[in-house]
């Protein structure tokens, strides 16, 4: 596991070789890394890089938070999607609090983004990493975002 500095607090990222496998929010200081991992979350806060390319293996969770999770990782950056878009695009328009859920259990935050999931109405509700943290990523891709847009 190697730890990252970021804005909105330290990031556990475990790895396996040259695939990360787990995104953890508030990590314990521990060793820092060159793994491609590092280097582009470092590139995100900085807001450098918008799409990330590093592997990714998603572990765990059922057949519905898997699907769920694939959804979340077509969310383009700077952009916000509801849960409930999120449930009907999965077939069931009724399953938003269980879309919710399966964000909750997304291993590897912030490179597969649920915080881009919002409430109806793009209310700001749960996030695992708490929602301060959800609002300052949230913000940083709006903000490059425009940046990029206006030139």
């Amino acid at each position: 596991m190697f730890v990252v500095d970021s804005p909105i607090g330290p990031l556990g990222v475990a790895v396996s070789g040259d695939t990360v496998v787990g995104v953890r929010f508030g990590a314990r200081p521990g060793p820092t890394g060159s793994h491609p991992a590092v280097s582009q979350l470092e590139a995100y806060f900085a807001g450098e890089l918008t799409d990330f390319s590093v592997p990714f293996e998603m572990r765990g969770g059922s057949e519905f938070e898997r699907a769920v999770w694939g959804e979340i990782a077509k969310i383009p950056y700077g952009e916000m999607v509801t849960y409930g878009a999120i449930a009907t695009a999965l077939g069931d328009p009724g399953a938003a609090r269980a879309v919710g859920t399966a964000c909750n259990h997304n291993p590897i935050p912030v490179i597969v983004p649920c915080h881009r999931v919002v409430g109806a109405g793009g209310k700001m509700v749960g996030f695992g990493g708490g929602l301060d943290r959800k609002r300052r990523l949230l913000e940083l891709e709006a903000r490059i975002a425009l940046a990029r847009a206006w030139g």
